[in-house]
């Protein structure tokens, strides 16, 4: 029998499902495809096309339910197929959420991601001998777990990764392949990441307590009434990472991880939202319950930092705040000159793409040269003129004390300590000390003393303490007849106002703690903050030392009516 006759005996509407099926699917693969070719930054120019791909992807998601019947008897329809659809709407939904950092698409990337794994579709993969399939599902392991990771979901996460070192290990004896090294590096990563929070929260089974860090209810001390704050509202943050050596998992490092959380509202609806296969809507806007919009910038070149930074500074409305966190190996300055300008103090390493040696630069350059890699405070003077709020996690991060306000505009910088006592320095690889107090001020704080774990009951006791700590700081800040107004116009917006707290807290913390002796290890801001009202108000410090009490720590602590400093 010819193969023109076998096509005759199918019933016109079937070889018709068959074709639509197979132009949807080829018309989903371009437009996935083109994605790629999209410009990472600008808000504008992807909204449209995001937009047709989801329409693509929900036809032929709702379709191959509709026809599933006919597509499995007349096109040959094999579960890994579905699942590859499924996994393309999962990704779709990561990138959206990256796009507009809105996390409830988390939720329903997840949702799609769990659907495959519950019903199996990559199952037969194994038994087929193509090892180009079998990668498939490798990727698609690595992307549930970044979802996982980010919905903070860490049992699952532990699961997936069993999952994914056992197929790893399946694939790699079938096929003689010469990725085995760089799978293995994924499964290295994912552990050591999952194992970088230095204090595990357990309850009475000794069961550890995953708690999310993300800004809820209740969290943000209100604003009261009579208070003179600005109305900015935090619109654009860039989050870059450049530390050497830092614990990474797909192009986040353990700092930014932590930082975007920071800046992000818990997900609506995360435990009712498990299974919404076939909805998608991304154009339904949530509730009003915006997070700023993000870029993640992992290792980036000196130009591509500054292309993100004008799309960002040229798309930002009026009244609102641009933030740049900065966690990234310090440059210093190779000799002095006799007029110290802007570029004359450092700042923090960009990718250079080549010639960088565990963080030297292999060729030494003439001496009287600037570091062309290196971000120098001078380089953030043009994005000066709207709203600027900086952070800075890094052994230079006092360069960026040498700032102007050349444009009279808010602007306020938040500056690491550039070293740490010896027996704190060892937890750099797990992420820095200082981004901990400002993602998790509590975590900071258990760590700083040295405690590994602690009971939830204590936790949560702890937790309710820091509430009452943070309302107290709140009325330090917008009561001080001193303080810099920059911090007042930026104290209205949720997000900026609760870091400035955290920082206020993390200064206090550091200060008291007597293993911080030198001045180069507490954070410093610029413009400064008045000292008297804030990081060494009496009232603060009591607090420290109520809750080093509380912990039962409070030997580290200078308690100034017993101990002179």
């Amino acid at each position: 029998m010819t193969g023109a006759e076998v096509e005759d005996d199918i019933p016109l509407g079937e070889r018709k499902t068959v074709t639509d099926f197979c132009y949807l699917l080829d018309k989903s693969k371009q437009l996935f495809n083109g994605l790629r070719d999209l410009p990472q930054y600008g808000h504008k120019q992807w909204q449209s096309y995001f937009g047709r791909t989801f329409d693509v992807y929900t036809k032929l998601w709702k379709f191959q339910q509709q026809h599933r019947q006919v597509l499995d008897s007349r096109y040959g329809l094999k579960r890994w197929q579905i699942g590859e659809v499924a996994s393309k709407i999962g990704q779709l939904y990561y990138h959206y959420y990256l796009r507009t950092s809105e996390t409830s698409y988390l939720n329903e990337a997840f949702s799609f991601y769990s659907a495959i794994r519950q019903r199996s579709y990559y199952f037969q993969v194994n038994k087929e001998d193509r090892p180009e399939l079998v990668v498939k599902k490798l990727r698609y392991y690595a992307r549930y777990i970044v979802v996982c990771l980010l919905l903070n979901k860490m049992d699952l996460v532990k699961v997936l990764v069993k999952e994914l070192s056992e197929e790893i290990e399946d694939y790699t004896q079938r096929f003689n392949t010469e990725d085995q090294l760089e799978w293995n590096l994924v499964l290295q990563e994912v552990a050591a990441f999952v194992e970088a929070d230095p204090v595990m929260v357990v309850n009475d089974n000794n069961a550890v307590v995953v708690n999310s860090n993300r800004l809820q209810e209740g969290c943000v001390p209100q604003l009261e009434q009579g208070m003179v704050v600005g109305q900015l509202v935090l619109a654009d943050a860039l989050i870059i990472g450049n530390c050497n050596n830092q614990v990474k998992f797909s192009e986040l490092t353990i700092d930014m991880f932590r930082m975007l959380q920071a800046l992000e509202r818990e997900p609506v609806n995360l435990a009712t939202q498990t299974s919404k296969q076939g909805t998608l809507e991304p154009n339904e806007k949530p509730a009003k319950r915006e997070n700023p919009h993000k870029y993640l910038l992992y290792k980036p070149t000196f130009s591509q930092l500054f292309t993100f930074l004008s799309a960002s500074f040229k798309e930002l409305p009026a009244n609102s705040v641009l933030l740049v966190y900065l966690s990234a190996t310090g440059v210093f300055p190779t000799g002095r000159s006799d007029y110290e300008g802007p570029y004359d103090f450092g700042g923090v390493l960009t990718n250079t793409n080549r010639d960088i040696v565990n963080g030297e630069t292999a060729q030494k350059k003439n001496q009287a040269q600037k570091e062309m890699h290196c971000l120098h405070p001078g380089d953030l003077f043009p994005f000066t003129r709207k709203p600027l709020f900086v952070i800075v996690d890094s052994t230079n991060s006092t360069a960026y004390k040498n700032f102007t306000n050349l444009f009279g505009q808010p602007l306020v910088c938040l500056l690491s300590p550039t070293s740490y006592p010896k027996s704190v320095q060892d937890q750099t690889q797990r992420g820095s000390l200082f981004t901990l107090f400002l993602y998790c001020p509590l975590l900071a704080f258990f760590s700083v003393c040295g405690l590994s774990s602690v009971r939830r009951g204590l936790w949560e006791r702890a937790q309710e303490f820091l509430r009452k700590v943070y309302r107290d700081i709140g009325q330090m800040i917008t009561r001080s007849r001193t303080i810099d107004q920059a911090f007042l116009q930026f104290y209205g917006d949720e997000f900026l106002r609760l870091i400035l707290i955290r920082f206020v807290f993390c200064s206090a913390a550091l200060r008291l703690h007597k293993l911080f002796r030198e001045s180069r290890s507490f954070p410093e801001s610029y413009p400064e903050l008045p000292k008297q009202d804030t990081v060494e108000s009496s009232l603060l410090q009591k607090h420290v030392l109520e809750l080093a009490t509380m912990l039962d720590v409070q030997n580290l602590f200078w308690d100034d009516s017993l101990e002179g400093y």
